[in-house]
């Protein structure tokens, strides 16, 4: 995937804050996510603190990079990431939304007959 990677230290847990630290998103929005995308399952301590996997921080990642960076809504980075293919390598790294917007438009006022 052509997103900024984060370097995500090889440990079994990590807490909401260090979670929060490293992909720079604010404790509430991995709350929020987590009733968005049911794969984010945090396990919890006895004491009730949210203990994320390696494998959950990366997939937070993906998150984060489609929201933030593909200007995806939640559902479209939902059906996203279920999709079998990875559409996320097609779309090309210099493309903003609005440039993308507008080659589409572009597209379809090539195929538009004229009158």
């Amino acid at each position: 995937m052509n997103q900024q990677q984060i370097s995500i230290p090889d440990k079994l847990y990590f807490k909401i804050g260090e979670v929060s630290e490293l992909l720079g998103l604010p404790t509430y929005v991995l709350r929020f996510w987590e009733t968005e995308f049911k794969r984010i399952k945090p396990k919890r301590s006895p004491t009730g603190q949210r203990l994320y996997r390696k494998k959950d921080v990366e997939f937070i990642q993906k998150i984060r990079y489609l929201l933030h960076e593909r200007g995806f809504t939640i559902s479209g980075a939902r059906q996203c990431l279920r999709s079998k293919q990875d559409f996320l390598e097609e779309l090309p790294d210099t493309l903003s939304l609005s440039e993308l917007r507008r080659e589409l438009e572009q597209i379809r006022d090539m195929l538009t007959p004229s009158p």
